[in-house]
């Protein structure tokens, strides 16, 4: 059994088992840890495409979702330097884990009263620089934004649902100006 096979089958289970959410989602953490150690996915990440994080939507690999419990487990390749916006995954869980590379994730707190439309005050809460083998675990709603290093950048990211069909928020602290928009394209990409 691949590394993959092993982690949809666990991660299958695991919904199985737990309906809480932040425990599921926490417990879905060492799966997506052990899926990062595996040498072969390494291997095999050095061909996947970059992904465009430019114009109105990001782009994902779409590497598995699952029938029964709509999770699915997306690629992000980022050319060195890339940043993507500031934003959040409205009420989709996210484990975003760094499988090569080097990234900085930032973390912002929302500090306006939300009673303006198209207007939000974020402050940058968290900057920190994570390697290969660093997990975030994103709340719905958490916002954020991730840069690549110097180098060319990997990510597994797991999420509850399929991104792309539904609404995420939108943030940009130089004008304060909030809008929504689609999450990522999905690109199918078979995993050997």
């Amino acid at each position: 059994m691949s590394a993959v096979q092993k982690f949809i089958a666990s991660a299958r289970k695991l919904h199985a088992e737990e309906n809480d959410a932040v425990k599921r989602w926490e417990k879905m953490t060492p799966l997506l840890q052990e899926l990062l150690t595996d040498p072969a996915i390494k291997e095999q990440s050095k061909h996947w495409p970059d992904c465009s994080q430019g114009g109105e939507r990001a782009e994902n690999l779409l590497f598995y979702e699952d029938a029964d419990y709509k999770f699915v487990i997306n690629g992000l390749i980022k050319a060195p330097h890339t940043r993507t916006a500031i934003h959040d995954h409205a009420h989709n869980w996210t484990l975003y884990g760094v499988l090569d590379g080097t990234e900085s994730i930032e973390r912002y707190e929302r500090v306006d009263d939300r009673s303006k439309a198209d207007y939000a005050e974020v402050r940058k809460a968290v900057n920190v620089k994570v390697s290969a083998g660093k997990i975030d675990l994103v709340p719905p709603y958490e916002i954020h934004a991730e840069e690549s290093g110097a180098e060319r950048t990997v990510a597994i990211i797991v999420r509850a649902e399929k991104a792309g069909g539904f609404l995420q928020g939108r943030y940009d602290p130089a004008t304060n100006k909030y809008w929504q928009g689609y999450g990522p394209k999905q690109l199918p990409y078979e995993l050997k």
